[in-house]
């Protein structure tokens, strides 16, 4: 296969994607790196189950390395980065990636420029949160919000009693009259102001850390998300993965995942590194 990737990977999928039995065991065997999202795909219902942590471990003794990219606090990317059995972790939605290195005790972290380190941008951020709490019932300023450097995060499902589809459509349209970047994760609506996201944040870890680009490590690379927060990474990898729960969000959604895993949530990142790795020890 070429090692090119398409300005939109995912432009010439079918509108649906294929299930997990047509990974390609080739793409397994070349397999370098899987990106993959953390709430509700690597967990369950807030937790980090024994099936998806044990599943890291494994992905890393056959040699791949795992990088988490998710919409999550750059304190929580700082634990992450050191405790878990992961390459590296690219967090706030793109924002910054951190990469312990373990053998120097040493942690790299690169943060794109924006605009919310200023007072102004900061002021900015938190004017479109208040509007949106006082506009909207039901929701909170997310949990982990003191521990985030470059975002704000609604929360409309994790410590609050789940919004409706339309309190979530209302939260976006505040944020889009509010001039700022915004996108919904399974639990929470993160916005912020620059111009970076998943997928800007992916580019970053592999320049950062002299890897390519993600164009000449198409088919050494896989993604795999639950939520519209992941379509930019649906969209620019050529291979993807979605795990079940992704199917309420598929009316939803322009850029598809190629792949569909059965299994919800960490169940279904079980499943995805458990094909991996199968088709990984196929004989060519």
């Amino acid at each position: 296969m070429s090692g090119a990737l398409r300005p939109d990977a995912s432009a010439q999928r079918s509108t649906r994607p294929a299930p997990l039995d047509a990974l390609p065991p080739k793409l397994c065997r070349d397999l370098s790196i899987l990106f993959s999202d953390i709430d509700d795909t690597l967990t369950t219902n807030g937790m980090l189950p024994e099936s998806s942590y044990g599943a890291l471990w494994d992905l890393a003794r056959a040699g791949i390395r795992v990088v988490p990219v998710t919409g999550r606090p750059a304190g929580w990317c700082d634990h992450i980065a050191r405790m878990w059995p992961v390459a590296g972790v690219v967090g706030e939605n793109g924002a910054f990636y951190y990469a312990y290195d373990r053998e120097r005790r040493l942690m790299t972290r690169r943060q794109v420029p924006s605009e919310p380190g200023s007072a102004s941008g900061r002021e900015k951020l938190a004017r479109a949160a208040a509007r949106v709490l006082r506009e909207v019932p039901g929701t909170a300023v997310a949990a982990d919000q003191p521990f985030r450097v470059s975002d704000f995060a609604i929360d409309y499902c994790e410590d609050v009693p789940p919004l409706s589809q339309q309190g979530v459509d209302e939260i976006c349209r505040i944020l889009s009259e509010e001039g700022v970047h915004f996108k919904v994760s399974s639990i929470h609506v993160n916005f912020w102001l620059g111009s970076f996201d998943k997928l800007s944040g992916v580019r970053l870890y592999l320049s950062g850390e002299a890897i390519g680009t993600l164009e000449d490590m198409a088919e050494q690379t896989l993604f795999i998300g639950d939520s519209p927060n992941d379509e930019p990474l649906f969209a620019g990898f050529a291979h993807s993965i979605a795990v079940g729960n992704l199917r309420r969000f598929l009316p939803r959604l322009i850029h598809m995942p190629e792949f569909l895993t059965e299994s919800d949530s960490a169940e279904g990142f079980r499943e995805a590194a458990d094909a991996i790795l199968a088709k990984r020890a196929r004989p060519q």
